[in-house]
């Protein structure tokens, strides 16, 4: 039975991928469509004839108000992306699968048809597309992230799989821009991406389940036109009965960590995980580092531009030279859960050594501390990576940059698919999509930041976003400090949790 329903499950997976890396993470590609929205003169009104400042020899029009405008509608659109994230969790199981994409595929047609019919008198309209474009890009990356479900021991490398895939889906806007300076309208590159809806439409009937897809697979699983609704929710509940009963066994590990043998605790509610100190410092580490990594993407255009002094042609290669390095993301995320797999092996088997030695009791770790142990290098590895890429960023230096876009498409494949291995080791199965959507609606607070901080370097600052970057600091050296006391805080604060802190915590 499972060689007959492999197909179908690759089909799945591989048309999956495509969703994820044609469509869902389209919006982190702004820098690429910002100049193609400057070329159809949107926002142009604001622009003011000046000579400018530090001796502007191409007489420029002064286009900060412009400036502005664009990074606003990216910090709007990128909160959106996580904010929603609860919300759109929440959908999905109230009202499983097909539901939650048709509401997707509405929100990304609405957008991509907005965008495709706006004009330089209707920029403002961009206000509301882009935001809608990014939740319906959200929708179709959660409802395929079930998918891992599907291939049993490979299932994490498949989500990492797909986080990449979300990232690597913003060198779709690079196309775009190109095909535009091929004289291909903007217009016709949206109206296409909006023809895709048929296949978004015919897949989820044809390839995705009604309800969801169960973890651990029940055998003789079928899902799509092969089965009828009625068969598939009994499958499902089979699905969610073990489910169950493999969250228990987690709660009963947990509860088997804590020395007290007198006492026996009772299994603890969502809001007691959400307010623990282990959620407190991935909510501070997840919050900094992808407030800096938004903040450098809203600000990349107007950074090259002053680096490059003005030179357009320059600007476009580098912004070019960005957008292909994001296309790599698909291939760089897989390595992060590959390495947290490994390493769960390896304290794996010195658990099993440890348990055979006569030690004291409470000296070895159980499976669950073997997981959680292993995802330590995994956030680790992280920060290092931001923290290179904020340093390079931080250096006035064009040439510099390419590392920077290196660096920076590897440290977000990471951040991502180790904020979702991490809850999922960390926590309680059946709380993982409530945490998940939690972590990212209150990070998309903080992302906020971004907007008076752009309006502090056009402002007071002068465009010397080094001043800013890559945190709060009062100056370049000062931003890095500061960048790596936060990534040092949150580290730490996994080390803890997993070490000091696991009598005391979930």
């Amino acid at each position: 039975m499972v060689v007959q329903g492999l197909p179908l499950h690759v089909a799945t997976l591989v048309t999956g991928l495509l969703e994820c890396l044609g469509f869902a993470g389209v919006l982190f590609g702004w820098a690429s469509l910002v100049p193609v929205f400057k070329s159809e003169h949107y926002f142009e009104k604001l622009c003011v004839l000046d000579a400018g400042p530090l001796g502007n020899a191409t007489g420029q029009a002064d286009c900060k108000a412009q400036d502005e405008r664009f990074s606003l509608i990216f910090t709007l659109a990128s909160f959106m992306n996580n904010f929603m994230t609860f919300p759109t969790g929440y959908i999905l199981d109230r009202f499983k699968t097909t539901v939650a994409r048709l509401i997707a595929i509405f929100l990304y047609t609405t957008a991509t048809l907005t965008i495709a019919f706006t004009s330089a008198d209707s920029a403002f309209l961009l206000f509301l597309a882009m935001p809608m474009l990014t939740v319906g890009g959200i929708l179709f990356l959660i409802t395929n992230l079930q998918i891992g479900n599907l291939f049993g021991k490979h299932r994490s490398t498949i989500i990492t799989l797909y986080n990449g895939a979300f990232d690597s889906s913003s060198a779709v806007f690079l196309i775009i821009k190109l095909l535009y300076k091929q004289d291909i309208s903007l217009r016709a590159s949206f109206i296409f991406l909006s023809a895709c809806s048929a296949w978004h439409v015919a897949r989820t009937f044809l390839l995705m389940p009604w309800g969801h897809i169960p973890y651990p697979l029940p055998p003789n699983y079928s899902y799509g036109l092969c089965t009828g609704n009625g068969a598939e929710k009994e499958k499902k509940t089979a699905g969610q009965e073990s489910t169950e009963l493999q969250s228990k066994e987690f709660l009963s590990q947990k509860e088997a960590e804590i020395p007290e043998p007198g006492q026996q605790q009772k299994p603890r509610s969502f809001w007691s995980y959400a307010f623990s100190r282990r959620f407190a410092w991935h909510l501070v580490w997840l919050s900094v580092i992808q407030l800096w990594h938004y903040f450098f993407i809203g600000t990349l255009n107007s950074l090259l531009t002053k680096l490059a002094r003005g030179d357009e042609a320059l600007v476009s290669t580098y912004t070019n030279a960005f957008a292909i390095t994001q296309f790599f993301g698909v291939l760089c995320a897989p390595w992060n859960g590959l390495l947290m797999d490994r390493l769960k092996q390896k304290y794996q088997k010195e658990e099993k050594m440890t348990a055979s030695s006569p030690l004291p009791c409470g000296s070895g770790s159980s499976t669950s501390m073997a997981a959680l142990r292993s995802a330590v290098p995994s956030l680790t590895l992280t920060s290092l990576l931001c923290l290179g890429f904020a340093v390079c960023a931080s250096v006035p230096s064009l040439p510099l940059q390419y590392l920077t876009f290196v660096l920076q498409v590897i440290s977000r494949s990471f951040l991502y698919g180790g904020n979702a291995a991490f809850l999922t080791v960390a926590f309680p199965s059946e709380h993982f999509g409530k945490l998940f959507g939690l972590v990212m609606a209150l990070s998309a607070i903080v992302s906020l930041l971004q907007f008076p901080l752009f309006t502090l370097i056009k402002g007071p600052l002068k465009d010397y976003p080094s001043y800013v970057s890559p945190a709060w600091g009062g100056s370049g050296v000062g931003g890095v400090f500061l960048t790596c006391a936060f990534l040092g805080m949150g580290t730490r604060g996994h080390s803890w949790v997993w070490g000091l802190g696991r009598l005391q915590e979930a």
